[in-house]
């Protein structure tokens, strides 16, 4: 809990610590750093009752780490030979002429609301989020790292709310380094995506002990005076003087916890979403769980006026048990994607929230002799739904061992080409400083997909 008094660490005259204070500026970089509030001057204040996030755009990108198995989801192969094929058979879903694994029956009575990429291309075979988080492959050499796509979003639209960060990541800390969420990149902290857990999240708790200094502004003023005398980061306190009110916003605002809390939520929506698996794999404890309430959290999230939300969800890395594995993470996974866009839909959401669901690469159509399929970046798949985009299709193909990409090859970046041009971005025009100053455009030589957007 964020108190302004009473802690052990050396604090100043009027007992209030450096450490409380630095909570209260950065919020632990959680999204809602210093810089961020010395750009919060810019947003009009909503006036009361009113918030200006009511009809923003929102994007929800579900990662799946490891390489989810595209010819075991949604391009099955049942005339294939033995070794490729596999175990799960096809069913029909509600679009004719489009099936998908029989272990996804929600997704099947739903395919009007979703779209399918067979043919994704442009995997650099790297094991890590980097390509579908930043568009750039892993190890890019851009100066100060590729930027998060919602980094890049709150860098050209801001926040929808003073007190909301305009990015957040729900993903798992994991094992396998490359496959966390990345950050800001050169955008630099101000564009930080928040991470609604630990610390950060208890330090935007108000503690019942919190001082009552913080209704006296002056007060509080002159005590955050006496901490920039005692810093070495004056450069970055330049200008706090103007911006106590939206230091006070951050802390004393309800609508980011409100929204991480789902007892607030109607139990029956909850219900929808499934139960968070912790166990789902063996190895789920090295940050491979199956948290379907996160998709909750990240509709709730959008809701109270963040642009982009990025969740992981469990493991595909299947080199083993590939369809031991597959019978218990794809029908938890049907179950939570197809509440969340059922969700959206039911809110009047539908056309204002992408959604996408997506790994590093897809697997080898052959399967090894542990029952497991490996890396293979030559094809793989996404799903698609929400944005107001065109729906109920299947874009692309593979050829018959699902290999390659044998019709409409897709790009990731024409992926997240797209989810800008939902957002309302115009990739032809848009642009953020790099390190040295010069503009650069979000994403290089791809175009927004024109089976989805018309």
């Amino acid at each position: 809990m964020l108190t302004l008094n009473g802690s052990r660490l050396s604090s100043f005259c009027d007992r209030s610590t450096r450490r409380s204070f630095l909570q209260v500026g950065g919020l632990f970089l959680g999204g809602m750093t210093l810089p961020r509030l010395l750009q919060a001057d810019q947003l009009p204040r909503p006036s009361k009752g009113q918030s200006s996030s009511s009809h923003h755009r929102g994007v929800i990108m579900i990662y799946m780490p490891g390489g989810p198995p595209h010819q075991d989801m949604y391009d099955l192969k049942p005339d294939a030979p033995a070794g490729v094929r596999g175990e799960f058979d096809p069913i029909a879903t509600s679009v004719s002429g489009i099936e998908i694994c029989e272990l996804m029956p929600r997704l099947a009575q739903r395919m009007e609301r979703f779209s399918i990429i067979r043919s994704l291309v442009g995997s650099d075979g790297a094991h890590a989020s980097t390509l579908c988080v930043t568009g750039a492959p892993y190890g890019n050499k851009v100066q100060g790292g590729a930027p998060h796509f919602g980094s890049h979003v709150s860098a050209v639209q801001g926040q929808t709310h003073r007190a909301v960060p305009a990015v957040a990541d729900l993903s798992e800390i994991m094992q396998h380094a490359p496959y966390n969420i990345g950050g800001p990149g050169f955008l630099g902290s101000a564009h930080q995506p928040f991470r609604p857990d630990g610390e950060t999240r208890a330090n935007m708790l108000l503690h019942e002990s919190l001082s009552p200094r913080m209704d006296d502004r002056r007060a509080l003023l002159t005590t955050f005076d006496r901490f920039r005398r005692e810093t070495d980061a004056r450069r970055a306190l330049g200008g706090l003087e103007t911006q106590v009110d939206q230091a006070l916003d951050v802390l004393t605002s309800s609508r980011v916890m409100e929204a991480l809390d789902l007892d607030r939520e109607d139990p029956k929506i909850r219900a929808r979403y499934g139960n968070d698996d912790e166990k789902i794999l063996p190895y789920s404890n090295l940050g491979y769980r199956a948290l379907v309430s996160r998709f909750l959290v990240a509709r709730r999230l959008i809701e109270a006026g963040v642009r982009c939300v990025t969740v992981s969800f469990a493991d595909f890395d299947w080199h083993g048990a590939n369809f031991v594995h597959g019978r218990k993470v794809l029908p938890v996974f049907d179950q939570a994607i197809t509440a969340l866009v059922d969700d959206l839909h039911d809110r009047g959401l539908s056309d204002e929230v992408s959604v996408v669901a997506w790994g590093e690469f897809g697997r080898t159509p052959r399967i090894n002799p542990a029952g497991g399929r490996d890396h293979w970046p030559q094809v793989s798949c996404a799903l698609l739904a929400g944005g107001g985009m065109k729906t109920g299709q299947v874009i692309g193909s593979t050829n018959r061992l699902g290999e390659t990409a044998q019709t409409r090859p897709v790009h990731y970046g024409e992926v997240l080409a797209t989810l800008y041009q939902n957002l309302g971005i115009d990739i032809d025009t848009a642009t953020v400083r790099d390190p040295s100053g010069r503009p650069r455009y979000l994403i290089d030589g791809h175009r927004p997909i024109p089976e989805l957007i018309g």
